[in-house]
């Protein structure tokens, strides 16, 4: 899904504050703020390595599944794989994969307007968590036909509410009631973890709209962030991204902090992962050879 895509134009979104959004938000920061307090007081080692890898297979659902292969058709999945996403996507309470990849889509092809969900012009808090608060209306599911081909992501986000309850707090307390701990698992692996990766997500849509590198494009406000790629699985280099969305890495460089890109590799040669899509060398270079003479001009 290219930036230049053609979208359906969508009106401003409304400024209505929407009090589910809102109300849970607050709750579950609040919940949060609890976990960390329960982490402290009541520390339970098996807890904190759930908590740790919970929030990892979390994380690398939204990075590896929501955003590179439903967003962006950067490589395909058997339906096991797709199957994890989608259950781990809805523990990261980000909305069914249906969905978030609309507004991703979105995003990509309007950047930067009033039609951009995170506008980033709207200021940081709006894109940060600001935009998640008010009430935009029903989601513009045009952009997405060809997920809606797919059973599971139809089934995720039909059954979105009951997946969230159970991979979100019942799993996490199940799992740590084995060693007596389920009220650190629903504060500590529900809840902590979640506020956590909310706003390394969030992060992307802020902070790497504002403060970075622009080393493949100019046009935009899309820019690379080493910072937010360490904790995002590979994310912050969002500039590339935006050049080169359809691309199943972001860190394109040996040295650059991808495992997303790791991960989605290595599960291609294991035969779970198959038609890893890649930007050819030349049009990276060219891309970036561009871009330094246009900085150059601008300087002179």
């Amino acid at each position: 899904m290219s930036d230049s895509q053609n979208a359906t134009a969508l009106p401003r979104p409304a400024k209505k504050l929407d009090p589910v959004n809102a109300g849970f938000l607050l709750i579950a920061h609040l919940l949060g703020v609890a976990g960390l307090v329960y982490l402290i007081t009541n520390f339970n080692p098996y807890t904190l390595i759930l908590a740790i890898v919970y929030g990892g297979l979390c994380g690398l659902a939204i990075t590896g599944g929501y955003h590179r292969l439903f967003s962006h058709p950067t490589y395909k999945a058997n339906a096991f794989l797709r199957a994890i996403y989608l259950f781990f996507g809805a523990a990261s309470i980000q909305n069914s994969a249906l969905k978030w990849s609309a507004d991703h889509r979105r995003h990509h092809a309007r950047t930067d307007t009033d039609d951009d969900p995170y506008n980033i012009r709207r200021g940081f808090w709006w894109a940060h968590i600001g935009w998640v608060l008010f009430d935009a209306g029903e989601t513009d599911l045009s952009l997405v036909k060809d997920l809606e081909e797919d059973p599971l992501v139809r089934f995720q986000d039909r059954h979105y509410l009951a997946l969230v309850i159970l991979s979100a707090a019942v799993v996490p307390a199940l799992i740590a009631s084995l060693w007596g701990d389920w009220l650190g698992g629903l504060l500590v692996v529900g809840f902590l973890r979640l506020i956590v990766e909310w706003h390394s997500t969030f992060s992307v849509n802020s902070f790497t709209h504002m403060v970075g590198a622009q080393p493949y494009c100019k046009k935009g406000s899309a820019r690379d962030s080493w910072l937010v790629a360490l904790i995002t699985f590979g994310e912050g280099y969002h500039n590339y991204h935006h050049r080169f969305p359809i691309d199943y890495r972001n860190g394109v460089r040996w040295y650059q902090f991808d495992p997303t890109k790791w991960f989605v590799w290595t599960l291609s040669k294991l035969g779970i992962t198959r038609d890893l899509r890649r930007t050819p060398e030349p049009r990276r270079l060219e891309a970036l050879r561009k871009t330094a003479e246009e900085s150059a001009s601008r300087a002179a």
